[in-house]
């Protein structure tokens, strides 16, 4: 197949209001007068004074005021953080470290392990919540779980 043979490359831009003999002359096939004819007119949910449908349908849930602000870090990124020398982290993690040290956002009220990536040095990290492969792989490494309520 060929570059251009595509059926909607090929197609012809209609030029509308070009002259009787075009098909497309004198209204543009916008019909005579009224609302629609004119230039600028943009009628989006209007249906001629009948309720609209965004109003005759019921308003459905709602937006929850205390949402689950979890921060979620995998194992590359703690082993990342350690790696980094401005980051003194000697022994120990927890969601208050991280935040002092503006490594993750000061919203976050829980903190959840995962376990993609390798974790080298064995870490006592304190955390809300793990991953069966990431409680498996900070054992491994001679870390210490400490699963907060």
């Amino acid at each position: 197949m060929e570059l251009n043979s595509l059926p909607k490359n090929n197609k012809k831009k209609i030029r509308v209001g070009r002259g009787i003999g075009s098909g497309r002359g004198k209204t543009s096939s916008r019909g005579h007068k009224g609302q629609k004819s004119r230039s600028g007119v943009a009628i989006k949910s209007f249906e001629g004074g009948q309720m609209p449908l965004y109003r005759r349908l019921p308003k459905r849930g709602f937006k929850s005021l205390n949402k689950n602000y979890t921060a979620i870090l995998n194992l590359s990124k703690i082993q990342n953080i350690v790696d980094k020398s401005k980051n003194e982290i000697k022994g120990s993690l927890n969601l208050k470290i991280l935040k002092e040290k503006k490594l993750v956002n000061k919203k976050f009220l829980k903190l959840k392990i995962l376990g993609t990536g390798e974790l080298k040095k064995g870490l006592e990290i304190s955390a809300h919540y793990f991953s069966k492969q990431a409680s498996s792989k900070i054992e491994k490494a001679g870390g210490k779980l400490n699963i907060l309520k």
